[in-house]
């Protein structure tokens, strides 16, 4: 009984947040995720009526998170063909070092203003700066993906900041957004954006209308031998699996290594970018070793993106405001230098260093890297409705090389217990070494093409 209740009024939660988003004007003009919604609702009622709510009812919300995450990084590369990596660098070599010398600089300036300024007024440690990174560039998945990892190394409130940043980056990002997209048509930077009035209501309110209703998805078996929806969460779970694997492995390196096991390095490396490794690897064995095409991308995203939504709903209800509150002024300041950052690259490095329609590709980059890639997506069809520029081929070529690594991805799940464990120097300065590097290959690489360009 207690994990229908549980279940249910997660789901209850979920519709209402989609019914508000339908019904309340504000929120259609921030354009904020459902799910966000009903994660904010989540979190008024327990913070208001929590005393008086049967325990039965959100039963296993706080540990939800932390596995749907791994379904969500699972199916990341499941049913991808994955193009030439001369392909991918053609079309989005730019882009995808732009992209890395944003989300390294978050490292930069999130670490550099702990330690400088958050750390001798407020007492807070150093890789108090790293929430910026797990927040934005990472979401709400990976904050909740992290919660191990928080607890393993004695920082159980890491995983409430982290995911009160998540909540802030992705909201900011729609509204810093949208300012800086009508800023641009001031300026007449670019000419395709729309206005808000302009944009269709079935963007806006979230309902398509039926004639521009788009396929889900593609079955691959029939029906009588098994389900493709059972199929492709059970090639999810073996993904998972494998991921589990191979973290096992990990520990018991760290067992036969008494030098590792003092660091706890490998003990705190979460699981869920090893099961997008696992995914990786089911996806390798199935096109290339058993040839055979069972899995489409496009129903894996659907599972992803329903384990996405409710791990959101989950992780903002269960957020504890009495720890915020705690350190809620170094948290703002916090989330004011990550917004500076990522706005200074918008209006800034972005003119330097994208070859052409520089505002279209760091909007999107902009969004994906304060919010989610949606978010990303969503900045960019207000400001290219017609998609008139290279922006989303490049944008979207970048992530293939960009989402391994960055935001969620291995560096993300290597960095934070490093700062943690060995102090957020280590990570300070990798991170700026390494936009040094990118910023050398760029001048070596891009310089002139992105000159002639414009």
């Amino acid at each position: 009984m207690r994990v229908v209740l549980s279940f249910s009024f997660l789901c209850l939660l979920l519709l209402t947040g989609k019914f508000l988003r339908i019904r309340i004007k504000l929120f259609q003009k921030l354009y904020l995720p459902s799910s966000v919604i009903a994660g904010f609702l989540g979190l008024v009622i327990l913070q208001i009526f929590g005393s008086h709510i049967p325990a039965d009812c959100t039963a296993g919300w706080s540990k939800l998170p932390g596995f749907l995450i791994n379904i969500v990084f699972a199916a990341l590369f499941l049913g991808v063909s994955i193009p030439p990596l001369s392909t991918i660098w053609q079309k989005s070599g730019p882009q995808f070092v732009y992209g890395q010398i944003v989300a390294w600089g978050q490292y930069v300036v999130g670490i550099g203003v702990a330690v400088l300024i958050l750390k001798p007024l407020f007492s807070v440690p150093g890789f108090f700066g790293t929430l910026i990174p797990v927040g934005f560039e990472g979401g709400h998945g990976t904050a909740a993906g992290l919660g191990k990892t928080f607890e393993t190394l004695n920082w159980s409130q890491g995983l409430d900041f982290a995911l009160a940043c998540a909540t802030a980056g992705i909201v900011s990002a729609v509204i810093v957004g949208m300012i800086l997209i009508n800023w641009a048509v001031r300026k007449k930077i670019t000419k395709a954006a729309q206005n808000f009035e302009s944009i269709p209501e079935s963007n806006v309110v979230g309902v398509y209308n039926i004639e521009e209703r788009p396929i889900a998805g593609y079955q691959t078996v029939s029906a009588d031998s098994i389900d493709s929806l059972g199929l492709h969460l059970a090639i999810i779970g073996v993904s998972i699996l494998i991921g589990y694997g191979l973290r096992e492995l990990l520990l018991t390196l760290e067992y036969l290594f008494p030098v590792l096991a003092k660091t706890k390095l490998l003990a705190a490396f979460p699981l869920f970018p090893l099961c997008m490794i696992g995914g990786l690897i089911v996806q390798l064995v199935l096109s290339r070793i058993v040839k055979i095409n069972l899995i489409d991308h496009q129903l894996t995203q659907r599972l992803s993106g329903t384990a996405l939504d409710f791990l959101v709903v989950a992780a903002i209800s269960t957020i504890r405001l009495s720890v915020i509150m705690k350190g809620f002024l170094p948290f703002a300041i916090l989330i004011a230098v990550g917004i500076g950052w990522n706005v200074f690259c918008v209006l800034f490095l972005a003119k330097k260093l994208l070859p052409d329609a520089w505002f279209e590709r760091s909007i999107a980059e902009m969004g994906q890297s304060m919010g989610t890639t949606a978010t990303g997506l969503m900045l960019l069809r207000v400001v290219d409705p017609e998609a008139k520029t290279p922006a989303y081929s490049a944008f979207g070529y970048k992530q293939l090389l960009h989402e391994p690594f960055m935001g969620g991805g291995l560096w993300t799940s290597i960095a934070i217990p490093l700062a943690i464990i060995r102090g957020p120097g280590i990570v300070f300065f990798i991170s700026l070494a390494a936009i040094l590097l990118w910023g050398c290959f760029w001048w070596c690489a891009f310089r002139k093409t992105t000159a002639s360009a414009k």
